[in-house]
Order: structure tokens, then sequence, then C-alpha cells
């Protein structure tokens, strides 16, 4: 019984750093939400309201993250046509 007292907190805290781990992936290579991004950076750069070498640096760390993301994407598809 002791055990269980003691454990519990801990697996609750495993719990829920594992819900947080996979909403902050989600959020983090979610496609649209990445070319979302990138349209907004694109329309800050075009207004003027970012300059050129901080729209350069962004695009490239998006651009980086959709292509993990698609890669992602590809895998996953790839996993579930397998079990078929």
């Amino acid at each position: 019984m002791l055990h269980k007292m003691v454990s519990a907190p801990i697996n609750l805290v495993i719990k829920i750093a594992e819900k947080v781990k996979e909403e902050a992936d989600k959020e983090l290579y979610d496609l649209p939400t990445i070319q979302q991004k990138l349209i907004q950076l694109q329309m800050m750069y075009e207004l003027g309201e970012i300059p050129e070498e901080a729209y350069k640096s962004k695009e490239e760390e998006l651009i980086i993250r959709y292509e993990v993301a698609k890669r992602l994407e590809m895998e996953q598809w790839e996993e579930m046509t397998k079990k078929k």
C-alpha cells in the first residue's frame, strides 16, 4: 500500500509530462500551423515589420520544422498502411 501511495504522484507527473510533450510536438510539427506561420512571416517581411535577416532566419527554422513534420506524417502513413 505504501508503494502505491508513493508511486501514484510520480505516475501522475509522468502522465502530465507525456501529455505536455504530446501537445508541444503537435504545435511544433503541425503542418497547417507551420504553413500559417510561414504566411504570417512573409506578410510581416513584405510590410517591413521585420528585417530581411530575421525573416530568413525564421523562414529557415520553419522550413526545417515543415520538413520534419512532413517526414513524420509519411512515416505514420507508412506504418498505418503496413498494419492493414
